[in-house]
């Protein structure tokens, strides 16, 4: 009998697959990979572009809930976020690093307490060196805060940074987002994540 499982996938416009000419993102990749290994993964894609750990605090109760709240005990919540949080206006971070901590442990303690959670940690800004240093020192914050809270986080920005196919596929993009192809590299890493296997194998 096939698994059926639901999991909400919650963040930003990576998590929605901006700029992926497939339409798949790497959510849709992950997914597909799950039904190959017999998994019945429903999707719930959360992400909306610009949203910052903020945004997602103020919504994220609500849309979880409406899709799983009725749905059995196959659930479970993937939160990724970061990127729009440090991203300066008039010279200030949209949310400085302390508040998104604090965010994100209000985030994943709320979701903990009801499902399994996972975090996938934000990728690299290839346009903007200051910009990408910040996503670089608040994805270590994120690691360290889901390792006190023995939560699996999966740090890619070092990974994609180092990956010339994540590079040539947002050279191929808006100079943020990637193509099809950047969004594989990233869905490859999670593919390869323990923590992601165990939740999505039959």
């Amino acid at each position: 009998m096939i698994r059926d499982l639901r999991i909400c996938f919650v963040g930003d416009s990576f998590v929605a697959g901006a700029g992926d000419e497939t339409a798949l993102g790497w959510v849709g990749r992950v997914t597909a990979a799950a039904w190959d290994r017999g998994v019945a993964l429903t999707a719930y894609n959360l992400g909306v572009r610009r949203d910052t750990s903020a945004d997602l605090r103020r919504r994220m109760e609500a849309e979880v809930l409406a899709r799983l709240l009725r749905a059995g005990d196959a659930q479970a919540v993937v939160l990724s976020f970061g990127v729009n949080d440090c991203t300066h206006e008039d010279e200030m971070p949209r949310v400085p690093p302390e508040v998104t901590e604090e965010n994100a442990a209000a985030l994943l303690g709320w979701a903990a307490t009801r499902w399994p959670v996972l975090m996938v940690g934000p990728p690299p800004v290839l346009d903007d060196a200051a910009h990408d240093a910040r996503v670089a020192a608040l994805s270590a914050r994120l690691e360290a805060l889901c390792a006190a809270m023995h939560l699996p986080y999966l740090p890619v920005h070092a990974p994609l940074a180092g990956s010339g196919a994540w590079r040539n596929a947002v050279g191929r993009g808006d100079g943020v987002h990637p193509d099809g192809a950047g969004y594989a590299a990233l869905a490859g890493l999670v593919e390869g994540w323990p923590p992601w296997r165990r939740l999505t194998t039959a």
